[in-house]
């Protein structure tokens, strides 16, 4: 009842296979640069300050709104509560038209 058996080279095989873990992939990962980063290199840079060659960018420079202005925190929406809202404000401005109409 134990008779040796020699494996068939494609059994030895897959369990080979089966015992290799493959390699994690490799990769680069570039530093993301902040809006302070870029703001920076926007001022630095001669090449941002115009467009095509021709179009002065550095009024448009000056004027741009800094970041803590632009930031907002996230609100999640709730769509009944978002509805309710909108609906109400649209009839709230019909019924002003209505009543300068009726003046």
């Amino acid at each position: 009842a134990d008779i040796p058996v020699i494996p068939d080279l494609e059994e030895v095989q897959e369990e080979d296979l089966a015992m290799q873990v493959a390699a994690p992939p490799s990769v680069q990962v570039n530093r993301v640069l902040t809006y302070h980063d870029l703001d920076k290199d926007l001022m630095k840079y001669a090449a941002f300050q115009t467009l095509d060659g021709e179009v002065d960018l550095k009024l448009l420079t000056k004027v741009l709104a800094p970041e803590h202005e632009l930031r907002e925190d996230d609100v999640s929406w709730d769509w009944d509560h978002l509805f309710t809202e909108v609906s109400s404000e649209l009839v709230t401005e019909w019924d002003l038209g209505q009543s300068e109409r009726e003046d």
